[in-house]
């Protein structure tokens, strides 16, 4: 997949259907974000590019893929998921 602004847009619906927060905020974080797996609130370097954003996000779903609870995903969000996760 294309690293585009649309693809970013397609990721945070995605993460707006768990139950996990993702915010975009400042910070010296080595890897780019942090998860906060108690609080269940992702943080991503907000100055990061498009690509690196995505990026981010992609690695941060392949973490919280067992925490993720597919069902309660829609079908467009479900096949986007599987798709991320086999790159």
């Amino acid at each position: 997949m294309k690293p585009t602004k649309n693809l970013l847009n397609k990721i945070e619906d995605l993460f707006a259907e768990t139950d996990y927060v993702l915010r975009y905020e400042k910070g010296s974080f080595k890897s780019g974000y942090c998860i906060l797996k108690s609080t269940k609130v992702v943080v991503v370097n907000k100055y990061y590019s498009v690509e690196g954003k995505i990026n981010s996000l992609t690695e941060i779903l392949r973490q919280l893929k067992p925490d993720i609870d597919v069902s309660k995903l829609s079908e467009k969000n479900q096949s986007l998921l599987e798709q991320l996760l086999a790159q």
